[in-house]
């Protein structure tokens, strides 16, 4: 319960979360804080300590797929290329030769004349045939998905760090406030 009522006080108002990311409050009130959430200081620290943990959790996860996407973007640009190759080279009425790796180190040439469809992997060891223009509208489409993935991701990943930087200010500020309460206590238990 005190960490439901640690985890309500941190939320400002308005933006309770993004995409499943909680927000973090920037704490005024030191004071106010702990006694709105029920905890004592070290109790405190333990749940922001926690809550930051999490967010780094989230971050190393968000970074993963965003160099997952970032690998994956250029495959498809590259992809999209050979397409558009393949039918100016139909439109000209040659052949396009192409070397192409059989295993690491060792390649082959192959010369292509007038196709009308090329093989796509799709994932999962599933390749799939296509006639060029349904492969360059999926590809451009997929294209479009990664990039608009990758910005919501930039922009997810930019929440998370303010979140990350609210959360160890507040947990700065919560030590301060304590060592501080210390400090008074001990000048007040001296005079």
């Amino acid at each position: 319960m005190a960490a439901a009522a640690a985890a309500a006080a941190s939320t400002p108002q308005g933006v309770a979360e993004r995409r499943g990311i909680p927000a973090a409050a920037f704490v005024e009130d030191v004071e106010a804080y702990l006694r709105q959430a029920g905890l004592d200081v070290n109790s405190a620290l333990a749940f922001l300590q926690e809550r930051l943990q999490q967010y780094k959790i989230v971050e190393m996860k968000l970074l993963a797929q965003q160099r997952d996407l970032q690998a994956k973007i250029p495959d498809i640009e590259k992809c999209l290329d050979i397409v558009a190759a393949l039918q100016a080279k139909k439109a000209l009425g040659e052949a396009l030769v192409a070397d192409f790796e059989l295993s690491e180190g060792i390649y082959s040439r192959a010369k292509i004349e007038d196709t009308d469809s090329v093989c796509l992997w799709l994932g999962a060891n599933v390749m799939l045939e296509y006639s060029c223009d349904e492969a360059n509208a999926l590809l451009k489409k997929n294209l479009e998905n990664a990039k608009a993935s990758l910005e919501v991701l930039v922009a997810d990943l930019q929440f998370l760090r303010d979140q990350q930087t609210i959360t160890q200010v507040t947990i700065a500020r919560v030590f301060n406030w304590d060592v501080h309460q210390r400090r008074s206590k001990q000048a007040v238990k001296e005079t």
